[in-house]
């Protein structure tokens, strides 16, 4: 069997600190082979850096997953093209930096393939998820029928949608993206795991990460402001998925939310 933890979004310094505090118990707790993590939000909240992603790879995260923010910070695109374990959303261009998927392995037969889309609604432009796994899909397959997907998506709606078009086709479709952890994990008629939004790991005494007068402010006159990231209220956000490698099926899907303060 594949245990793997995923992580939702990580958010800024508050995020990246829990995370490295927590993770090392949370693999023991839950016999992790693996541990993926959503990334496109721990550097100040939005982007990432060299020095942040390898602070995370350093703490034990083995992959991560991108997203819209994935190249918002100019000084990390060289990184994201060399560095094979942050994955791009596979429907953005081709020409954009960063690895399509990559593959986990537990050992030479057991491997866990890891892929990230974006959704289309509400978001900004990029080609239809559910044409370009279906593309690539018997690709992967070809290295491994354990597959992890993360739909970075906004809308409840066509999560739900990509959620039933995948499954029985890849072992876990896993939504990131809107920082609320959703209480819908489940396991789908074909073997699929499932959750609309894995939820945000970090400040959560705030709204979607940013401190919330900040926010609030922005509502309330219409006028710029300057987002920073809050720093009470942390919480662990994520699930445990367990896979059977020969099939790819779920057999376990397990959603986890810890308030440390």
């Amino acid at each position: 069997m594949i245990r793997f933890l995923f992580l939702g979004d990580i958010f800024g310094r508050s995020g990246r600190e829990i995370v490295k505090a927590e993770l090392p118990s949370l693999k023991e707790e839950f016999k992790a082979d693996f541990c993926i993590a959503n990334c496109e939000n721990i550097a100040s909240g939005r982007g990432i850096t060299e020095k942040t992603v390898k602070e995370l790879f350093e703490a034990g995260i083995d992959a991560f997953t991108g997203g819209n923010h994935l190249w918002d910070k100019k000084d990390a695109i060289p990184y994201l093209s060399k560095e094979k374990r942050i994955v791009k959303p596979l429907n953005y261009p081709e020409a954009a930096i960063g690895s399509p998927w990559c593959i986990l392995e537990k050992n030479s037969v057991e491997k866990l393939a890891i892929v990230c889309l974006t959704g289309q609604v509400f978001m900004q432009p990029c080609d239809s998820p559910f044409t370009i796994i279906d593309k690539y899909l018997p690709q992967i397959q070809k290295e491994t029928r354990a597959i992890l997907v993360d739909f970075h998506a906004e809308a409840t709606g066509e999560k739900r949608s990509f959620g039933f078009h995948l499954d029985g086709k890849v072992s876990a479709v896993l939504g990131t993206h809107t920082h609320i952890q959703t209480a819908d994990e489940e396991l789908l008629p074909a073997g699929s795991a499932y959750i609309t939004d894995v939820g945000m790991n970090g400040a959560h005494d705030s709204i979607i990460g940013v401190k919330k007068e900040l926010i609030l402010q922005k509502t309330l006159t219409g006028m710029p402001v300057r987002f920073e990231p809050a720093s009470t209220g942390n919480q662990i956000n994520a699930v445990m998925v367990e896979i059977d490698p020969e099939t790819g099926k779920a057999n376990d899907i397990i959603r986890i939310k810890r308030k440390l303060d």
